[in-house]
Parts: structure tokens; sequence; C-alpha cells
């Protein structure tokens, strides 16, 4: 586990960061992407394993919003399996937001089950498109939408002493 320091711009105090190699997170992102585009799929032939398979996805990303990026499921694949085939990392980045991100993609994801659910079959695959954008452009570009709304919605957060 890698942590670096950080020092507000406010106080004089360091707090350590829990940071992850980059590539983790896009490689999440590339399963999750894959993920939503068989649900989408599915969901034309049957709204009821769309849902099935959109409710396994809501659970990753609960996890990875729970525990963070390094001990999800897609995190814990990439750990094993691909990074030590592909070097040290040379870029990190603060686990807080990507865990804000899973939790996004969580309530759209448990908003596209419901849908699927309630015999909305619109609702879910709008949804699952919703969440499908910010996957994919988080694994394509390394744009992560729920980041960018992270440093937004940590203001509103109470102040720690």
């Amino acid at each position: 586990m890698s942590t670096t320091s950080h020092t507000s711009s406010t106080t004089t105090s360091t707090v350590a960061v829990d940071q992850v190699d980059v590539r983790g997170p896009r490689f999440a992102a590339w399963i999750t992407t894959a993920v939503l585009v068989v649900v989408l799929l599915t969901a034309a032939f049957s709204p009821a394993v769309a849902g099935v398979l959109l409710a396994l996805q809501a659970v990753v990303f609960a996890i990875g919003a729970a525990v963070g990026p390094r001990r999800s499921p897609y995190g814990r694949v990439y750990a094993t399996l691909v990074a030590p085939r592909v070097g040290p990392p040379t870029e990190r980045e603060p686990t807080a937001p990507l865990r804000f991100a899973q939790l996004v993609g969580f309530v759209f994801a448990a908003v596209g089950v419901l849908g699927f659910a309630i015999g909305a079959p619109l609702v879910g695959a709008v949804f699952a498109g919703f969440a499908l954008f910010a996957a994919f452009l988080n694994a394509a570009f390394g744009i992560c939408l729920g980041c960018q709304i992270y440093p937004l919605v940590a203001r509103f957060r109470p102040a720690t002493a």
C-alpha cells in the first residue's frame, strides 16, 4: 500500500493520501465497459437476465466504493494477473475520488436494476447506458467522471479536526 504526503493549502498539517496505480482503475473500467455492453445487448432479448447481470455489476461497484479500488474484485484481478506483467507504476492517483466514482456507478446500476425489476426495461437500459458512458470514458480516455465531480461533493463534507 503506497502513501504519499499531501499538505492542505489552509493548514500546515500533513495527511497521508492512499494512492493506486492509474492502470488498475482503467483496467477495471474496461471490464466494466464489457459487462455493461453485455447488459445492454442482453436487455434487447431478456430484460430479466440483463437485470441480473446489472445487479452483479452493482455489487462490484458497491464493493469498490466500500473497500477501495485495490481490494475490489476487478482490482484484485488486476493485481494478480496484470500488474506483475506490466512493471512498476509510473503514475498514481488518490483512492478517495475513485471510491466516490464507484459509489456513483453503484447508484446508476442500482436504478437500472430497479428499472429492470419493475418492468421498465427502458429505464434499466438508460441507466446502464449512463454507467457504460462513464466507464468507457475512463477506460478509453482516462477521464473519470466521478473523480471530476468528487472535489465538488467533498466541499460539503464536514471538516475533520
